[in-house]
């Protein structure tokens, strides 16, 4: 007999995870199974490459919830399996063990997978990728034999890397082909700060270079080898460079795409009835980034925002997602938070002395504040959240750190 849910859910990572608890949080009573690749309970995956790699964090904390909270909540995991086709006609999706599922609603949370190098030698045994807790573990085995590690990719999960590896005790080599780090998401003065902060710590930071290709020996990397013929030592090569969102059985089945993902309205709903697509794959119009097009965000916040709100539309309560983004990132001793989306911005002031290793940076945009990166400043980050959400006007004023958010504009938080 083939197995059939009222709510099917597709990915068991933080958005899969959170649509389950919020249908159950919202009255639904109907059956809620939840397909995960991975055999794992749902757990976090930002620890994955910081506190779990480097030892610190027990992989049981990294649970969402332990098993006895899905059994008591009557959501049926049916972890290790992977869902290759979906047919939304009969609403049914086929998983690659030959299985057929049914469902009254789908939620897709499937995320997606690391982009993978593509240069010469990509098939050689030492490079690895960052994503589950297999790849951490893959990489935890490789550690101890390995002393010069290269990463490829300098944004926040290639920094992050870096760090764990220089804590570890490792020479670290990272590569980006950008004149500065961090040149998608943040400004100057940040892409500047955390280069001369992990430049302090060892790292040796390559700007404006690119990987030509991988070399080894005996099936092993060794080196790789950047495009102005330079050789870099290797022992592995830790690539971040993305991710390719994990979309295709939907776009089979006559999803709209965009923006690489499927293509979202305000309540979660793809362009196919009774199909809901969240978080990394989600591509949404977002009423905070200063423009129409569907763009997709890959965070925790985001995607347990929007699978409150799928959830909240599957059980009839009708809700708009409008969530301002936030985001946070440890490195070393050092925290920064983030409010609001900067891209597009026009204006730019800097909040303090960043050698001073607490400062902010204020974006706007046509004359209004629209984010901040808080560097090791938690005061400016839970007052300056204020400014962003009432849209403040950009002024002089806001660079002076000796006066308070607060003060400010009428932010009074």
């Amino acid at each position: 007999m083939m197995a059939q849910y009222d709510v099917l859910i597709v990915g068991a990572g933080h958005g899969g995870a959170q649509a389950a608890i919020a249908l159950r949080k919202n009255g639904f009573a109907g059956t809620i199974g939840l397909v995960g690749a991975e055999l794992e309970l749902p757990y976090e995956r930002p620890p994955l490459s910081k506190e779990y790699l480097a030892g610190e964090k027990a992989f049981e904390r990294l649970l969402i919830r332990q098993k006895s909270f899905w059994d008591q909540k009557a959501i049926e995991l049916r972890l290790g399996q992977a869902v290759i086709a979906v047919n939304p006609g009969n609403r049914t999706v086929g998983l690659r063990d030959g299985v057929t599922i049914g469902f009254g609603d789908l939620v897709w949370a499937a995320g997606g997978t690391p982009r993978q190098l593509q240069c010469d030698g990509h098939h050689l045994g030492g490079l690895h990728y960052m994503r589950t807790r297999a790849d951490a573990d893959a990489l935890e085995r490789r550690l101890p034999a390995a002393e010069r590690i290269v990463i490829v990719g300098g944004g926040y999960i290639g920094l992050e890397a870096a760090a764990v590896m220089r804590k570890l005790g490792k020479a670290v080599t990272l590569i980006e082909t950008a004149d500065r780090v961090l040149a998608r998401v943040a400004g100057e003065p940040l892409s500047r700060f955390f280069e001369r902060l992990h430049r302090a710590h060892g790292v040796d930071i390559r700007l404006n270079a690119s990987v030509n290709g991988l070399v080894g020996r005996q099936g092993q990397i060794e080196a790789v080898r950047l495009a102005d013929g330079e050789m870099l030592p290797a022992d592995l090569v830790i690539a971040g460079v993305g991710i390719v969102p994990a979309v295709e059985p939907l776009v089979t089945a006559g999803a709209t795409a965009s923006a690489g993902g499927l293509w979202v309205d305000a309540g979660m709903k793809t362009s196919l009835d009774h199909v809901y697509a969240i978080g990394d794959c989600a591509a949404h119009s977002n009423l905070h980034a200063g423009h129409d097009e569907p763009i997709r965000l890959e965070s925790v916040q985001n995607a347990n925002d929007q699978a409150v709100v799928a959830a909240r539309n599957i059980c009839g309560i009708e809700t708009f997602y409008d969530a301002r983004p936030w985001f946070w990132s440890h490195q070393y001793d050092t925290r920064l938070q983030t409010i609001g989306l900067a891209a597009g911005f026009d204006a730019m002031l800097l909040r303090g002395d960043p050698d001073s290793g607490s400062f902010s940076v204020i974006y706007g945009r046509g004359g209004r504040v629209v984010a901040l990166d808080c560097v090791n400043n938690t005061k400016d980050y839970v007052q300056g959240r204020g400014l962003v959400e009432a849209g403040a006007l950009m002024s002089a004023a806001l660079a002076d750190a000796s006066v308070p958010f607060k003060a400010l504009n009428g932010a009074d938080q």
